[in-house]
């Protein structure tokens, strides 16, 4: 009987240990970036404010602080892509500090695309509104899950991983995003490889995409 007390007590201090380290563990993470980065410093008048911007004095906040106007006006489709993505985020519309959300209009001339590209710092739903659009998500070992949208479909693209839209019709097509970040990020593919400033080496990109110098320089330009 002596055993089994002992041997009960050991349990409920092995269990409590266990919960004990897991709330511990399930609390000690860093909140999420939500810029590219912050170089430390120890200057006691250094003023970047970390994940977020400064807040405005309650006192002097007004009901024209949480509204934002233009969202109805379409994006400049006139470029090589044939497609603008305008993103409302907490640069454009400072109430969203702290509050964990974004919204982008994609506006696409016909056969527009939306460049493959990520979001670093937030998931997306994406929701389509007028058309049909050619969409894909590829995930860390390179399955890509594609699919054709029509208006009224949704879609989840999860955060960091690439993904595109393409207009499939002779019109011009609209679509709605919303974003789990105040500041998402975007970092286009093709320009993160070969738009950079300055500019990768380019043994690294013939090396890696296995090609000469001349085909990287066509694509640079």
């Amino acid at each position: 009987m002596e055993m089994n007390n002992h041997t009960a007590n050991l349990f409920m201090v092995v269990a409590l240990l266990s919960i004990t380290t897991h709330l511990y563990v399930a609390n000690a993470a860093d909140p999420s970036m939500l810029q590219d980065f912050c170089v430390g410093t120890n200057d006691p008048n250094a003023s970047v404010f970390v994940n977020g911007k400064f807040c405005k004095n309650p006192k002097d906040v007004e009901i024209d602080d949480f509204i934002h106007k233009g969202f109805h006006i379409r994006g400049d489709t006139n470029n090589a892509l044939g497609a603008e993505a305008t993103l409302v985020d907490v640069t454009r519309f400072p109430a969203l500090n702290t509050l964990g959300v974004a919204l982008a209009r994609v506006d696409f001339a016909p056969f527009g695309l939306n460049t493959p590209h990520l979001h670093p710092r937030g998931s997306e739903i994406f929701a389509v509104l007028e058309r049909t659009l050619y969409a894909g998500v590829v995930t860390t070992n390179y399955t890509l899950y594609d699919t054709v949208l029509r208006k009224g479909d949704m879609i989840v693209f999860p955060q960091g991983l690439i993904h595109f839209q393409l207009n499939l019709g002779r019109t011009k097509a609209f679509a709605v995003a919303s974003f789990g970040s105040q500041n998402p990020g975007r970092v286009n593919i093709a320009d993160g490889v070969f738009g950079t400033r300055p500019r990768i080496l380019g043994d690294v990109l013939t090396k890696g995409f296995q090609v000469d110098e001349t085909v990287i320089e066509r694509l640079r330009a």
